[in-house]
């Protein structure tokens, strides 16, 4: 008995061994499969270029380069050749970044109601450009552009869009941007515009950034022109006539009706020759913009676009 029960043990433990040696054997097989498919993947990685991409606060930039340039920060006082500039701007990104392709350049400014001006339509024909826009209040200040920045860095940077990201602009609300994409392994480089005297970027940005260049007057000069006084002035806009800002005025009640439902505007009619504030601003605020003209101060073209305003309203009702 003793004999038999030593040999099946013998018996059970050889097999066990073969069991054994069978699953690693398996297992070393799937180690050198993987090992194989990622050899092949880093391969394919090596070939992959990285990405790059420039965004551009226009705000900024018309307002630095201007101030370099021409000497002031007024965009009526100048002309900018966005076009030549942009591709300034890629040739640049390209010889910094060798080894990188540009995923396209996206450029912030602010509109009235984000409608494109004719010129902000022009630069967004370009090729590789994506043109992003944020709102202009009463006092011409950009609002909104700032997020927009941060949503794009961002969101490029979490799905791997681009490894770097060339940013052109100086406002400190620009750093929670950085950091959103810096944390998920993209890299932030600044660019600035030479200042003739002092600073023109918030020194908290300067710190975050994974590097600085700052681009010269000999950069910018051929891609900003001042305007000649009498240039200037027809930039500024003729004054219209109060015909012409009447029929702004029909035309901006027609739309409005068309957009906010006739029961909405309805309401304002027992209250006729008068406006509620809020919405005596949006009619002037759009008038302007469809005007290219600044209404303020002028009495007369406000009484003349309010008119305009009545008269198709009534005509409806």
């Amino acid at each position: 008995m003793g004999l038999t029960g030593t040999g099946c043990v013998r018996s059970v433990t050889a097999g066990t061994m073969e069991v054994m040696n069978d699953d690693l054997a398996a297992l070393a097989a799937r180690i050198d499969h993987t090992n194989e498919l990622l050899q092949r993947m880093l391969a394919e990685v090596a070939k992959t270029p990285s990405t790059h991409a420039i965004f551009v606060d226009a705000g900024y930039l018309y307002a630095a380069a201007g101030r370099l340039v021409a000497g002031t920060e007024d965009r009526r006082a100048f002309d900018l050749d966005a076009e030549g500039l942009i591709e300034a701007l890629i040739d640049r990104a390209r010889t910094i970044f060798a080894d990188s392709r540009l995923l396209r350049v996206y450029w912030y400014d602010g509109a009235r109601r984000r409608i494109h001006t004719a010129e902000q339509q022009s630069i967004a024909e370009l090729p590789d450009v994506k043109v992003r826009l944020g709102n202009l209040n009463a006092n011409n200040q950009q609002k909104g552009v700032d997020s927009l920045i941060r949503t794009d860095l961002e969101s490029l940077a979490r799905h791997r869009a681009i490894s770097d990201a060339a940013l052109l602009g100086g406002d400190e609300d620009l750093v929670s941007a950085v950091e959103a994409a810096q944390g998920y392994g993209a890299r932030v480089h600044l660019w600035g515009i030479e200042a003739p005297e002092g600073r023109n970027q918030a020194e908290p940005l300067l710190w975050e950034v994974d590097s600085q260049r700052t681009l010269d007057l000999d950069f910018f000069k051929p891609y900003v022109s001042r305007r000649t006084a009498a240039a200037y002035e027809a930039a500024a806009g003729a004054r219209p006539t109060r015909e012409d800002v009447r029929f702004v005025g029909a035309q901006i009640a027609a739309k409005w009706l068309a957009a906010r439902g006739r029961e909405s505007l309805v309401e304002l009619l027992p209250g006729h020759p008068y406006l509620p504030g809020s919405v005596d601003q949006d009619l002037l605020v759009e008038a302007e913009g469809l005007l290219q003209y600044s209404l303020r101060g002028q009495a007369d073209l406000r009484r003349a676009l309010r008119d305009g305003f009545w008269e198709h309203l009534q005509a409806q009702y």
